[in-house]
């Protein structure tokens, strides 16, 4: 599986030929200057953890070019088909399962909110499990720390984790380091900070709270990429 983190929480996964797109802000994501477009990617699967503009971002544009399925709650892709027209679509709800040729991904639990840029109710946030083989990764999406991550760490052993850090409107650095400590994950990589002035963090003060807690962290630049 290759990762690809383009900044805020916005992610793309190659796996098994399959292109996935998380949470696709790009035009107006500052972390995207100069680093990609939206016209530069052509996914076979969006995946959206709620419907807030810095997550929903592109998904209507991409849609448009490339007709990819999209994977997100029930108001989420009732919305999108009833407003575009788009009927490749897979709802879900917290708690289930969806097999993919590629994978299977799960909907989790996140503590947020979720409405769509005009004001319309988005359905309730969630966060993502994503196994392929061996590999899983876990994107919280934004979220409050919340005990039940404890479980995810029991009964998956997670290779990777995007957790928010960013503060006033997710967990901040405090929040993710204790929800490091119950997911376990072997890396954990920071999203959802730097982007607008309210969620501007220093992420080398996470870092060092991660190694003092025993934890792997890694952050990534806009556009890099890693392999598991």
């Amino acid at each position: 599986m290759k990762i690809t983190y383009y900044g805020h929480s916005t992610i793309a996964l190659e796996v098994k030929g399959t292109k996935v797109l998380i949470d696709p802000f790009i035009t107006g994501n500052p972390h995207c200057d100069g680093v990609v477009q939206a016209a530069d990617l052509s996914p076979d699967v969006i995946l959206l953890t709620h419907a807030h503009g810095d997550h929903w971002g592109d998904t209507e544009s991409i849609v448009a070019a490339c007709s990819p399925l999209v994977v997100a709650n029930h108001e989420i892709v009732t919305y999108l088909s009833e407003k575009t027209g788009h009927e490749k679509v897979q709802g879900m709800n917290l708690g289930g399962s969806f097999d993919m040729p590629w994978g299977r991904v799960t909907q989790t639990l996140a503590r947020h909110s979720s409405s769509f840029p005009d004001g319309t109710y988005g359905g309730h946030p969630n966060g993502y499990l994503i196994e392929s083989g061996d590999d899983v990764v876990y994107v919280a999406g934004d979220t409050a720390p919340f005990a039940e991550m404890a479980w995810l760490g029991e009964e998956y052993d997670i290779d990777l984790a995007f957790l928010p850090i960013g503060d006033v409107y997710t967990m901040g650095i405090s929040g993710a380091v204790r929800c490091a400590k119950m997911l376990r994950p072997a890396v954990t990589v920071p999203v959802h900070f730097d982007t607008f002035p309210p969620i501007k963090v220093d992420v080398s003060q996470w870092e060092a709270r991660m190694i003092d807690a025993g934890m792997r962290a890694q952050v990534m630049a806009p556009g890099e990429t890693l392999s598991l």
